[in-house]
């Protein structure tokens, strides 16, 4: 008798065991994959109005934060141009005018509004910013990279002339976060009018060197359709290479423009130089003409070179 008793306790004890054992693999399980979901967002901010994070960091030859990169289900890396549509991720790009006298200073408004129609005021900080605005005219001059500042309402305003006359295209790149804290990277696009006779003008050919205030821009490397690519930036001053300064958390930022719908590639570079350059991962996803344009710093003052890239 005191045989089956113990036979019975030591079952008893076996499935305590298992019980307890998977709980706690249940946890651990639970805790990996909340870490691999909800985890990776350290290094931003959200806003509101400001904050001193600085970028967030992505694996070398990934695109560092490259909003039009996306991975096909093949595992290689593709991308998207962005900013063809005013709506995007359910998130819309409302402008509260359109149209602004050429040559003139005025204000461009506008809200971001969710699915609802909502006006949107929750922005992670990326690259010191809650917002980058880039504009241009459609024949890809007057490149403009501004930082707009957003009312309680929402609303978010910035100084603007449009030089010529002409359609510009403006592009609101940011990081919006939902109420559940999730955080979607965003570029919406939407047309802008200076009335008066409009004379486009050609592209420049292409070539790896450019001049710009008085710097001598060059970079290396071969873009590919469908492929990411290194492109390393070099920047030359009157002493050899320039001195490069953090710019809105990085040392230069691109941004690729494609001829005839615009569409729009964002790219930052590696976190640090290599040999006083600067590195860039370029996904392009199709051939054609592209226009690029590096924002780079020296001496506190920001610049701008750009250059015609032909992809076969």
């Amino acid at each position: 008798m005191s045989d089956q008793v113990s036979a019975v306790a030591d079952r008893s004890t076996i499935r305590l065991a298992l019980v307890v054992g998977g709980l706690v693999l249940a946890v651990l399980l639970g805790f990996g994959l909340g870490r691999l979901n909800g985890g990776g967002t350290g290094g931003t901010a959200t806003a509101g109005v400001s904050s001193s994070t600085g970028g967030h960091t992505h694996p070398p030859g990934t695109g560092v934060h490259d909003h039009g990169a996306v991975t096909g289900t093949d595992g290689q890396a593709g991308a998207e141009a962005g900013g063809l549509s005013v709506s995007s991720s359910g998130y819309t790009f409302a402008p509260l005018a359109t149209e602004f006298p050429a040559g003139q200073p005025g204000q461009l408004r506008f809200q971001v509004r969710d699915a609802q129609s909502r006006p949107v005021t929750r922005f992670a900080v990326v690259h010191d910013k809650p917002m980058h605005l880039i504009v241009v005219r459609r024949d890809l001059t007057g490149y403009q990279h501004l930082h707009p500042t957003m009312a309680p309402d929402g609303t978010w305003s910035v100084p603007l002339t449009l030089a010529q006359p002409g359609v510009w295209r403006a592009y609101a790149d940011f990081t919006a976060v939902a109420d559940d804290g999730g955080q979607t990277a965003v570029t919406v696009g939407v047309d802008l009018v200076a009335p008066g006779g409009y004379q486009p003008r050609p592209l420049p050919k292409p070539a790896t060197s450019t001049t710009v205030d008085g710097f001598t821009v060059s970079y290396q490397g071969s873009p590919q359709a469908g492929a990411t690519v290194p492109l390393t930036f070099r920047v030359d001053g009157a002493g050899g290479v320039a001195a490069l300064e953090r710019y809105l958390g990085a040392y230069g930022h691109l941004v690729a423009l494609r001829e005839g719908d615009l569409g729009y590639l964002h790219v930052h570079p590696e976190l640090e130089l290599v040999d006083g350059q600067v590195k860039f991962w370029l996904t392009v996803p199709d051939p054609g003409r592209y226009r690029l344009y590096l924002d780079f710093q020296v001496g506190a003052n920001v610049h701008t070179a750009e250059f015609t890239l032909t992809i076969p």
